[in-house]
């Protein structure tokens, strides 16, 4: 499976303590009549850690069912326990996700070999390809270079979300064996695909997925101008987006922009007025 483009980690709408589905799947519809090449729901930016075991599958079940073929899903079904993570990626299996997103499993911090074990059960036993997901700063652990190596070489480990804030690291990937790197941070987006990363799994495309996706296709293109003029004029969104913990400012601004309701489930709350502020400002910088 070849990854490349802009992968929208989408959030999930509630409405009244619930998953508004009706909400999800225009959510979906937007970012399909943008061009993106594929949605990943529940990851953190979908909120997974708050939802039940009944919502995170029907939220992927939603979200397949209203892309209806039309880009790829990498369902967000890692966990800390390794069982919990093989229940939900078969579910995701079942319902028809194209690849499956693992987190690095957080709180408990396994060893490398840990690690290592966790990673290959889920690519044995359930049959979709993986996307590592490496994100020391929510996780408390990162996956060592070394271990990606030993990944790599299960065919269907196919990739890694790179969230760790280091090019340098996506260089000693690329150097040391052959797996897609995919960027996890939107203001590292074009360094990263500068050393080799073939695109994003993004936050700031809940609210501009066109645009996102025309900076990601103008630099793999050859078009770096175009798309380092993109990267300037969104700079704002992409810093400010991460002033309060992932996803509570970007719900905040596509609240502000009508897209869905400004809800949160606990320990998730409303972004603080000064931080709201940061937000609206980031947007009218950038023009949205």
């Amino acid at each position: 499976m070849e990854l490349k483009g802009v992968y929208t980690a989408i959030v999930t709408p509630f409405s009244g303590g619930k998953v508004d589905f009706k909400k999800l799947s225009r959510l979906v519809e937007i970012q399909i009549k943008a061009g993106v090449d594929g949605i990943v729901p529940v990851g953190t930016t979908g909120e997974s850690p708050t939802l039940s075991y009944e919502e995170h599958i029907k939220v992927i079940e939603k979200v397949i069912d209203a892309a209806d073929g039309r880009c790829r899903i990498i369902a967000g079904t890692g966990a800390n326990s390794t069982d919990e993570a093989l229940y939900l990626t078969r579910e995701a299996k079942k319902a028809g996700a194209d690849a499956t997103l693992q987190v690095t499993p957080y709180y408990n911090k396994p060893t490398p070999e840990g690690l290592y074990r966790h990673f290959s059960t889920i690519a044995d036993k359930c049959g979709l390809p993986v996307v590592l997901y490496n994100v020391p700063g929510r996780c408390g652990v990162a996956i060592p270079v070394e271990t990606i190596v030993r990944l790599s070489k299960n065919k269907n480990i196919v990739a890694v979300k790179e969230a760790g804030g280091s090019v340098e690291r996506v260089s000693a990937i690329l150097d040391a064996c052959n797996i897609t790197v995919l960027s996890g941070d939107d203001s590292l987006t074009i360094p990263m695909m500068a050393v080799g990363a073939k695109g994003i799994i993004s936050v700031v495309s809940n609210l501009i997925p066109g645009e996102l996706k025309e900076m990601v296709d103008a630099f793999a293109s050859g078009d770096t101008i175009r798309a380092m003029k993109l990267h300037m004029r969104y700079f704002p969104l992409f810093r400010d987006m991460f002033v309060e913990a992932n996803p509570i400012p970007i719900k905040t601004a596509m609240a502000i922009k009508g897209m869905i309701k400004e809800e949160f489930r606990l320990p998730m709350c409303p972004i603080s007025a000064k931080n709201r502020e940061v937000v609206i400002a980031a947007m009218k910088k950038s023009g949205i």
